[in-house]
């Protein structure tokens, strides 16, 4: 008798390679993987696979540019005229023609710091602020070097302020006849004494025609009628103002001096010209002949 096998039914439990996926699922960072990683690794390939043409590229790129232009060029970011303030007249022509800003302009396309260096680079300017204004305003504001001083050079006549910076070019002396005139090496640099003894000047003020620096080491006061005051190193001011003093009490400038020599305070000197030191000598001769007789 022919026995039929019977087939033992297939038990609850997973495959081998199913228990495994299982097991992986468990795994927060598998799922994790899964659910997100896999999307985004798809999109990133296909995106890659589609920017690897460099037409696509050129168009992304043409694309964006003309986002970010269409964004600059908006009428809120344009610039329609420039304004200088705290500067005259001939120096906001200069700021204008260093500063070739074409209008309008977008706001976006000025480097106002690269600006700004370009204004200070200017002689006459001691400081600059640059911003854009409500309205589409470029704002300069100055700080304008005022002129104390004209200095003196062997090429030529130069403008300077108070700290000695060169402020602008002087083509005539009678131009700026109401400043100071100082000369000579280390004039610029002690600029400040040079100043105090024009102050020291009083009724000589008039006859000034300016104060040089001899050897970087003192000054000499050089006046009208070719007179000249040799002062010492130290002190010079007080200096200068005894001779001032002697000026106005004796006449002393008044009369055949060409040079007081001041630079020995304990034995200053005279020295006259050669038309005096003659006619002084014919007075000595007669006066020598009166006592013979």
């Amino acid at each position: 008798m022919r026995t039929l096998k019977s087939s033992s039914p297939r038990g609850p439990a997973p495959s081998r390679m199913g228990y495994r996926y299982q097991r992986l699922m468990l795994t927060p960072l598998f799922r994790r993987m899964i659910r997100v990683g896999l999307p985004i690794g798809a999109v990133v390939f296909a995106v890659g696979f589609w920017a690897i043409h460099e037409d696509n590229r050129a168009m992304i790129t043409n694309k964006y540019d003309e986002v970010v232009a269409s964004f600059q060029q908006r009428p809120e970011f344009m610039v329609q005229m420039m304004a200088v303030d705290g500067a005259d007249d001939a120096l906001s022509r200069d700021i204008r023609d260093v500063l070739p800003v074409e209008f309008p302009v977008s706001s976006f396309d000025m480097n106002l710091e690269e600006m700004r260096q370009t204004v200070e680079a200017l002689n006459a300017v001691g400081d600059a602020t640059l911003r854009v204004r409500p309205g589409g305003i470029l704002q300069v504001d100055i700080v304008q070097r005022v002129a104390v001083a004209v200095w003196r050079q062997s090429d030529g006549l130069r403008l300077i302020d108070a700290d000695g910076h060169i402020v602008a070019l002087l083509h005539y002396r009678g131009d700026r006849s109401d400043l100071p005139l100082v000369a000579g090496d280390g004039a610029r640099e002690n600029l400040a004494e040079g100043l105090a003894l024009y102050r020291a000047a009083g009724p000589l003020a008039p006859r000034m025609r300016g104060v040089v620096r001899m050897g970087e080491r003192r000054w000499d006061i050089v006046l009208d009628r070719d007179q000249r005051i040799l002062l010492p190193t130290d002190d010079p001011v007080s200096a200068f103002e005894r001779v001032v003093a002697l000026a106005q009490a004796q006449d002393m400038l008044e009369r055949d001096v060409v040079t007081v020599d001041m630079r020995n305070a304990d034995r200053p000197t005279i020295r006259m010209n050669e038309q005096a030191v003659v006619a002084l000598r014919r007075i000595n001769g007669i006066d020598e002949e009166l006592g013979q007789e």
